[in-house]
């Protein structure tokens, strides 16, 4: 049922069918006050008036109780936004620009006036910390509701700064609200051009070409969810290509379009200053749909073929494992795999592994970890690698040091807890909502034996691992993530001669050598108890250019739980103590420092 009283629609009884009616929005100017111009169609919705114009949908009420839910949630994560942040406070006075800047907008930039009032640009002088004085600033600000969030200024020519402590939002962010399609762009300047060209929902991210959008969480269910189309018109160059990956990934490529802006333009304001409203419009317009999934062509992969021929491969993350770092770094889309003897400290090296990468490199973590429960001792853990105190009172484990390790982990780490089946595919659709909603970049399945397998009937064991390991695979690649999994070898015997346990390698993985095969990184954590050495191999590294494989010797801190790294002699005349020597010992706090206001 729709409610079309509620939109001032009279249907006269009907339920079904078209029919023609009054248009009670232009009546009151009307001569010919009996003329049916409102055309409504009661099964969709749609009315049309042929006189004023107007074109509307009136929903359903499946619709309208969505809608009331989408306005709650809006209100209810307006009220959950961290009041940290400080609020610029909006000067209307200032939307009155001087001469210089109203014709640089217009004249130079293309920007209408009506444009320039709508968006309530404004201008003041501000200290511009790359000139190192006070600057006339443009002032792009940054509204939500009738809020003043941030504020962007701008000193002509290219000088930038944003309120210090303020939020990080989309540019124009209401402009996607009751909208199925928006488009997003790298600057202000250039939302404002497709606003010029006559699209409504036109926004910028905060911070340009930054592949960081964790500014972007808050809005996903709000905002985005519910939009059927996303124009992603970013800049043309090997910055903009990357941002423009990153909002796909976190999208959905299924209703993604990108812009191309044609010869010698870079972004939307420099095609509009070139070629005009209406050429914008076209290129806007006739926005690519992303290439259909798996199938590629050297056209398709232009721009990336171009940036990799023009920047190199380049190694991949670092850890700050200075001899880690040698054999190995990373890259997402990629699969790691960590098997090791248990007691091994395969879990405790991996937890520090990705904590590094998030803090170098600002990935943040999806753990699927059922040994770590409750999640709060692993939380214990990951706050003991990052301050390097024990948790616990006078420790030196200050009120200050758990509050900010409580908000960067609340910031970067998320955990999937289930109950009952937890199949793989059950916990790869939990992951797939970490990537989608909190922007994780990292995924750990530790360990894969915590899983429930099901094999289909007449499946072997070799056949399902394979099936497996491929749907890890296709994840990591689909979600540009780095997936960690963590396995357990076949038990190993000793040398009846020697004595000796062999030392495990990738194909002892329990289950197939498809864990060899398959993977991108083989990676065999080792204790030697007798030393106090925990010995890290690198099996594999798929490619050459992120590494070349070998052995990294550690210290295992009790306190911290950090692998610290070490130097080893192999003299066997030296006792256990003496062969471990030069260890670099670190009980700094990793934790960013917080900018105080």
């Amino acid at each position: 049922m729709r409610n079309f009283a509620n939109y001032d629609v009279d249907i006269h009884g009907k339920s079904s069918g078209v029919l023609k009616t009054i248009c009670k929005k232009c009546l009151p100017t009307r001569k010919n006050k009996r003329d049916r111009s409102l055309r409504v169609n009661v099964d969709t919705g749609h009315c049309h008036c042929y006189h004023c114009g107007a074109d509307f949908y009136v929903p359903d009420d499946v619709e309208e109780r969505k809608n009331a839910e989408r306005v709650a949630a809006r209100k209810r994560r307006a009220a959950a936004i961290p009041q940290h942040f400080q609020r610029p406070v909006f000067d209307a006075s200032k939307t009155t620009l001087s001469e210089d800047t109203e014709r640089w907008l217009v004249e130079t930039r293309c920007i209408p006036q009506s444009v320039i009032a709508a968006l309530r640009i404004t201008e003041q002088e501000e200290f511009m910390p790359q000139s190192g004085k006070k600057e006339r600033c443009i002032c792009f600000n940054y509204f939500e509701g009738e809020q003043l969030i941030n504020t962007k200024f701008r000193a002509l020519p290219k000088l930038f700064k944003m309120v210090q402590g303020a939020e990080l939002i989309p540019y124009n962010i209401d402009s996607i609200l009751g909208q199925t399609s928006c488009i997003i762009h790298e600057g202000e300047l250039d939302a404002a051009s497709s606003i010029a060209a006559g699209f409504k929902s036109a926004i910028s991210v905060p911070a340009g070409a930054n592949s960081n959008l964790s500014w972007l969480d808050r809005f996903m269910e709000t905002h985005f969810e519910d939009l059927e189309e996303i124009i992603i018109a970013v800049d043309a160059d090997s910055a903009g290509i990357r941002l423009r990956n990153e909002l796909i990934n976190r999208l959905g490529a299924e209703r993604c379009r990108v812009v191309t802006y044609g010869p010698e333009c870079k972004d939307a304001n420099e095609h509009l200053c070139k070629y005009g409203i209406a050429s914008l419009r076209i290129a806007i317009e006739q926005a690519a749909e992303v290439p259909l999934e798996g199938i590629f062509t050297a056209a398709d992969l232009h721009d990336d073929l171009r940036a990799l021929f023009d920047n190199g491969f380049g190694p991949g993350a670092e850890t700050g494992w200075e001899e880690m770092d040698k054999i190995c770094t990373y890259e997402r889309g990629r699969s790691v795999y960590v098997t090791g003897v248990p007691g091994a400290g395969k879990s405790e090296w991996v937890d520090e592994l990705v904590l590094r990468l998030c803090l170098r490199h600002q990935w943040k973590i999806g753990f699927f970890s059922p040994e770590n429960t409750p999640i709060v001792y692993h939380l214990r853990k990951l706050i003991e690698k990052l301050t390097g105190h024990r948790f616990q009172n006078g420790c030196g484990m200050t009120e200050g040091l758990l509050a900010n390790s409580e908000d960067f982990l609340t910031e970067n780490v998320s955990h999937i807890s289930l109950k009952g089946n937890v199949s793989p595919d059950r916990v790869l659709a939990k992951a797939h909502e970490l990537v989608v909603r909190r922007g994780c970049r990292i995924i750990v399945f530790d360990p894969l034996n915590r899983f429930d397998h099901n094999p289909q009937p007449g499946q072997t064991e070799t056949q399902y691992i394979s099936n497996l390991l491929n749907k890890f695979t296709e994840f990591a690649v689909q979600h540009n993530c780095l997936l960690v999994v963590v396995v357990h070898p076949r038990k190993m015997n000793r040398n009846p001669v020697t004595g000796i346990t062999p030392r495990v390698e990738m194909y002892d993985i329990n289950g197939s050598a498809d864990f060899y095969n398959k993977a991108d990184y083989g990676i065999i954590v080792e204790r030697d108890k007798e030393v106090g050495v925990t010995r890290v191999y690198v099996d594999k590294v798929k490619f050459k250019h992120l590494g070349v494989g070998g052995m990294a010797s550690f210290v295992y801190d009790p306190v911290s739980g950090r692998y610290l790294p070490c130097e080893e002699s192999h003299d066997p005349s030296l006792s256990a103590d003496q062969r471990v020597r030069n260890t670099m010992f670190d009980n700094s706090c990793w934790l960013p420092e917080k900018e105080l206001f």
